[in-house]
């Protein structure tokens, strides 16, 4: 359920931007680039402070163990007493949270690394001891009367935690005892919490021959070989990728039929209907608002993704596009590296030119090294910002090697830092976002970067492959993710009817993949296999339509920015300072938005629509 105590120690990677460039023979200049400081968490894997800290987070638990359980209920609508228990729950929750976001950035610096795995193991096991002593705290909250506590939030003290109540109340009926709730929590680490880092040490660890490469890659840079300019190295790289993942499929067929039975079982005792109801439920959102979403983007498919790729397919002088050619840059496009200095203005300068606090914000990740840029092996794939914890501030990983949609993977990783530090005021417990509303200013924070390049742009063949570009990071946002979500649906659906052999994952994943991306899309052999390094299968099952719901958001955001929509910055702000402290309902409607409206998501998709026609029109 919450797990409010337990804090993920890797945030959610980041999606399809967080490709970077093709690696060449002789690595391009890009100028120094910033490894993270922890020292504001721990100074390091041994330090006297880590071992404080753990033995002071044991002795607290035990304390409000003793203190309140079996007691919780009976204070009724003792508001006081009530937000007294939270505020000690929440500074746990924060303590707690340093330690396990210490060790899972530690480890996504290196997951080669033997001493940062064990630490990374070591500390998730001693946290989950920890919080073990407190499962009791939120069911015992879920008891007391409804009356009761209503009497009880007339208090201020206890008022400001109604939006964490309200939320935990919408649990109540997905809560189990509390034996079996200790039980589902101890037994998460040698289920689902080892089959996630099985995963991550997998991919970590998996080399890729390709042709014209005397070493074999890492994943990263093998997949970067697909935004190649050179139709052949695109070609070695999904070949590559196709033969490495295929011998490895039973190994990832396992993990997937593990996971998606791992998650059967919890939503049965749990009563969820809907394979996805958990998510929803999470997310704060309903689930007609998301099949409403995914009912407008599939519906949006041959206006969007299939005329877009038969362009694409007629721009490249291709009768239609392999499947290694779909992210391929247009011949226009220059094959320009962008050094990590001009990266970092180009984003700021977009950033100030909508709010100087903005860039202020972002700036404080460069100067006080809170990114990690460079590549290097052993280090996490992707991208993710994680927010560690109020009482410190976000960390942004990324996997820089100077390709424009390592920009843009720039500025979208700093948006969500920069979301991350306003809505820290919220405490721990309430500056947590719902993942539909955490994409927010990620993706607006790219469309800004987006618009100033094209704003500064003269040549008529460098704004098509600057429109090209966007318009192919918004489908992968929008199109490409929902596929995901609809994958991930038939995964989970059919595994509720036994066991689930490579090639019937194999089927469904071309199913969705030909449905979304259309008949200018040829699937080479080997593609049918690409489902397994998807990183949000394993760690956040269908978390993946959060993106879309983010980038549609924005886009109708951005378009009431356009029009000098009245207050639309300081409401912005708004909206991001409020954290996980309202529902998206409460903080749309100031710009006069409702996300259960069809038109709602009409209004996104257009934005991509028009993107589209003016493309055509070139």
């Amino acid at each position: 359920m919450r797990r409010t105590l337990v804090h993920s120690a890797l945030a959610v990677p980041g999606i399809a931007h967080s490709a970077a460039a093709t690696p060449a023979t002789a690595a391009p200049d890009l100028g120094a680039m910033p490894e993270w400081n922890l020292a504001d968490l721990y100074g390091a894997m041994d330090a006297a402070e880590v071992k404080a800290d753990f033995a002071r987070a044991s002795t607290e638990a035990k304390r409000i163990q003793a203190r309140y359980q079996g007691k919780i209920a009976s204070l009724g609508a003792d508001g006081r007493a009530l937000a007294e228990a939270i505020q000690a729950y929440e500074a746990l929750s924060d303590l707690m949270g340093r330690l396990g976001s210490y060790a899972g950035l530690l480890y996504a610096g290196n997951q080669a690394d033997p001493a940062r795995a064990k630490f990374y193991g070591d500390t998730s096991e001693q946290l989950t001891n920890i919080s073990a002593d407190l499962i009791f705290f939120e069911l015992e909250f879920n008891q007391i009367d409804d009356a009761a506590l209503a009497q009880a939030l007339k208090v201020p003290a206890l008022a400001r935690y109604k939006p964490w109540l309200d939320d935990l109340r919408k649990e109540k009926p997905h809560q189990l005892a509390e034996a079996l709730e200790k039980l589902f929590h101890d037994k998460g680490q040698t289920s689902r919490g080892a089959f996630n880092r099985l995963f991550d040490e997998t991919m970590t660890g998996l080399r890729f021959k390709v042709d014209g490469h005397a070493e074999p890659l890492a994943l990263e840079p093998t997949l970067n070989l697909l935004t190649s300019a050179d139709r052949a190295k695109r070609q070695a790289g999904a070949e590559a990728l196709g033969v490495t993942f295929k011998d490895n499929i039973r190994l990832f067929t396992l993990i997937t039929n593990t996971l998606a039975k791992d998650k059967e079982i919890s939503d049965r005792w749990r009563g969820f209907q809907d394979v996805a109801d958990a998510r929803h439920l999470s997310n704060k959102v309903e689930g007609p608002v998301v099949e409403a979403l995914v009912s407008a983007v599939r519906a949006a498919h041959p206006r969007l993704s299939h005329r877009y790729y038969a362009m694409k397919a007629k721009w490249l002088g291709l009768e239609r596009l392999a499947s290694w050619d779909r992210n391929a840059p247009l011949p226009e496009k220059p094959a320009r590296v962008v050094p990590w200095g001009e990266a970092q203005s180009i984003v700021l300068d977009a950033y100030r030119g909508f709010a100087p606090e903005m860039a202020q914000i972002a700036g404080d990740f460069f100067d006080k090294r809170w990114i990690d840029a460079g590549t290097r092996p052993g280090k996490s794939p992707g991208a993710f910002a994680h927010p560690t914890v109020p009482s410190a501030h976000p960390y942004v990983l990324l996997n820089y090697q100077g390709k424009s949609r390592d920009v843009m993977t720039l500025a979208h990783e700093l948006g969500h830092g920069v979301h991350q530090v306003l809505a820290a005021k919220q405490g721990p417990l309430l500056s947590q976002t719902p993942l539909t509303l955490a994409e927010t200013a990620s993706v607006f924070g790219e469309m800004l970067t987006f618009k100033a390049l094209l704003a500064g742009t003269t040549d008529p063949r460098e704004r098509k492959a600057l429109l090209a570009g966007k318009v192919e990071d918004m489908l992968n946002t929008v199109v490409r993710q929902i596929a995901f979500y609809s994958f991930e649906r038939k995964v989970h659906l059919a595994r509720r009817e036994g066991e689930l052999t490579a090639e019937r994952i194999n089927e469904l994943w071309m199913s969705v993949q030909a449905e979304s991306l259309g008949p200018a899309i040829e699937f080479k052999p080997g593609f049918e296999v690409f489902w397994t390094y998807i990183p949000h299968f394993i760690h956040s099952p269908f978390y993946v339509y959060a993106y879309a719901f983010g980038d549609c958001l924005v886009n109708s955001l951005y378009g009431l920015y356009s029009e000098a929509h009245p207050g639309f910055v300081q409401k912005y702000f708004d909206l991001l300072s409020a954290g996980g402290a309202k529902h998206h309902s409460e903080l749309l409607a100031p710009f006069g938005l409702d996300a259960s409206k069809p038109e709602f998501w009409g209004k996104g998709l257009k934005v991509i629509e028009g993107m589209i026609d003016e493309l055509e029109g070139m």
